[in-house]
């Protein structure tokens, strides 16, 4: 029987094609990567920056994409091995594994959310509704205090209950209205607002100080303001937590300090100039941290549809001993997002 040697080596030819498509796809990610991770360096080398602990789901999808790999490599031996069934599994269990990943990145980000790191939109250091700026509270005769994140009466963190009642009572302030006044029903039993240091009487349902008379409008904002930190428990800090244990604020790569509500370097309070542009600066590595990381789970997911076509593949025949290309390139392609992940792990850790 005669063999078509043409035939033989156009396959080869479209087969090499097709893996060195593969090669230059993860080429153009590496570059993408490569210009994220060095654009982050150099925003944070002149700037406010938070650093703070990864999410624990992190690490558990780390070690979820490093068992998919192996699953993987073990389908591609079977197939050249002619053991379909095994590699039948193997596949369905990277598959598996792949979905695993993806939920516990999502985890993730909700784990960030939960402790106020969020992708766009904030601050490091609140202003809106800061505590102090235009209202203080007295609760029980005695003014609640901010340091850090912690609230705190007669110098003393609030217990859970006083948290909560304080919580309640500014619950109150969560929604203003331009036309009318808030809905104010507990007021003066327990909680007293001060505002520019001059005590607020509820007269005929509305807020009002004896100097400048019913609250107005852009005042009422700045109270609801107040009030969703409060709901939030956030006091300076839009990330939850204390300074220099749970996250670190850095400025031109030194760490910096929190006292008597300011910023300091090396124990000295930071010019009033670096003070303002602290209260101005963006969480831009927080929204590194996201944009970065959700890229490389959008390539996982758009895998994992490729994933999917090759468990098809495999219980229809279609990938056996002597075809498995396809498999081949798509073992190729996930073992080095795997190792993407990694790296922009070990990138996070080691540099955010």
């Amino acid at each position: 029987m005669k063999q078509d040697f043409s035939k033989d080596g156009n396959k080869e030819q479209m087969d090499k094609a097709r893996k060195n498509l593969v090669y230059v796809s993860m080429f153009s990610i590496i570059m993408l990567f490569a210009g994220l991770t060095s654009a982050y360096i150099v925003s944070m080398g002149d700037s406010f920056w938070l650093k703070f602990t990864l999410p624990s789901a992190f690490w558990v999808s780390t070690a979820i994409i490093a068992i998919s790999s192996v699953c993987i490599q073990a389908a591609v031996i079977f197939a050249k091995k002619g053991n379909l069934s095994a590699m039948k599994a193997a596949i369905s269990i990277t598959l598996v594994l792949g979905l695993a990943f993806v939920y516990f990145q999502f985890k993730g980000y909700g784990q960030l959310v939960d402790n106020g790191v969020h992708a766009v939109g904030n601050h490091i250091i609140v202003t809106d509704g800061k505590y102090g700026d235009y209202f203080e509270v007295k609760y029980k005769g005695d003014f609640i205090e901010i340091n850090g994140n912690d609230f705190l009466l007669k110098g003393q963190k609030m217990t859970d209950a006083e948290l909560k009642a304080y919580q309640n009572f500014m619950s109150q302030f969560l929604e203003v209205d331009e036309k009318k006044p808030f809905n104010v029903k507990q007021y003066g039993d327990d909680f007293e607002l001060y505002f520019l240091n001059t005590p607020l009487k509820l007269v005929n349902g509305a807020l009002t100080s004896e100097e400048d008379g019913e609250l107005k409008f852009l005042d009422r904002v700045r109270l609801k303001d107040l009030a969703v930190n409060v709901r939030d428990q956030r006091g300076d800090f839009f990330v939850k937590g204390t300074l220099g244990k749970d996250f670190h604020v850095y400025y031109k790569g030194k760490e910096l300090q929190y006292k008597n509500r300011e910023l300091q370097m090396n124990g000295k309070k930071l010019t009033n100039y670096l003070q303002i542009k602290s209260m101005e600066a963006a969480d831009t590595a927080s929204s590194y941290l996201y944009l970065i990381t959700f890229l490389h789970l959008l390539h996982i997911i758009v895998t994992l549809f490729y994933i999917l076509k090759l468990v098809i593949h495999s219980f229809s025949g279609k990938i056996n001993g002597n075809e498995n290309l396809t498999l081949q390139m798509g073992a190729i392609f996930w073992h080095f997002l795997g190792l993407l992940w990694l790296y922009l792990l070990l990138f996070l850790l080691f540099i955010h």
